[in-house]
């Protein structure tokens, strides 16, 4: 993530998923460089490594191949992007496992930790690149409960529905709860 969108409160969460999702989860996935991490390297620039000593820690995470449990893999400190760049690189080869042939069907689990289709979704965003075309996703989520992560977004999106990028932008000029 960043700093701004951590300090930055809901709104700031709210509107770096909002960059996201229109740019395409498709093109943000797996790569470091992106729309959004331009504005937030823009933002670090002008606003605070002009005026702060500021330093980034950073931390890949993976999993032992041999005792499956969580551990670090690499640890980043500095002070600009080359820091998260490394840190990129390291968790793509860490954390995503290419597959050599897109599978035709997937089944994913979604346990009690997901409660809303809002976090629900990240099932399809992290499988729909390698689906095979035409493929077919199963999404087992017995404990999805709401649409949206909270009473405001449920309610949106039970109005608009899951429509797309494109009648999402058309209905936000149109809906100013949008």
């Amino acid at each position: 993530k960043n700093l701004f969108v951590g300090v930055g409160g809901v709104e700031a969460i709210n509107l770096s998923h909002f960059i996201g999702a229109v740019h395409g989860m498709e093109k943000l996935m797996g790569r470091g460089q992106n729309p959004l991490r331009s504005i937030l390297n823009y933002a670090s620039e002008t606003f605070l490594q002009t005026n702060l000593d500021l330093w980034y820690i950073l931390t890949v995470m993976g999993t032992n191949d041999k005792t499956g449990e969580v551990e670090m893999k690499g640890l980043y400190i500095g002070r600009d992007e080359e820091c998260y760049n490394l840190a990129c690189d390291l968790s793509l080869k860490v954390n995503f496992n290419l597959l050599e042939k897109s599978p035709k069907k997937m089944v994913v689990y979604l346990n009690e930790e997901y409660h809303s289709t809002w976090l629900g979704n990240k099932s399809i965003y992290r499988t729909r690149m390698a689906i095979d075309d035409g493929g077919e996703l199963v999404v087992l989520a017995p404990s999805v409960e709401m649409f949206g992560e909270d009473g405001h977004i449920d309610e949106l999106i039970r109005k608009v529905g899951y429509v797309g990028t494109p009648k999402i932008m058309e209905e936000m000029g149109k809906d100013e709860d949008l």
